[in-house]
């Protein structure tokens, strides 16, 4: 395991900041998934897709933000 992957496991489980996003990133995921397995998806629902996607982006990004901070040396 990469010191980053051990960093994003550590605050996965101690910083409520970090768990919160996680746990949102990994929810946009999952509907994500659910929206790939259907085989047409309609207007709104691809609206959806596309909203997910930047929503799931921009909380990857803060996630990161965060492994950033907290790998910088004190």
């Amino acid at each position: 395991m990469s010191y980053t992957e051990e960093l994003r496991a550590k605050l996965a489980q101690e910083d409520p900041e970090f768990r919160e996003l996680y746990e949102a990133h990994q929810a946009k995921e999952r509907r994500l998934q659910e929206l790939s397995r259907k085989t047409f998806l309609t207007a709104e629902e691809e609206q959806e897709e596309k909203r997910l996607k930047k929503e799931k982006l921009q909380l990857k990004d803060k996630m990161e933000a965060l492994i950033r901070a907290k790998a910088r040396p004190a």
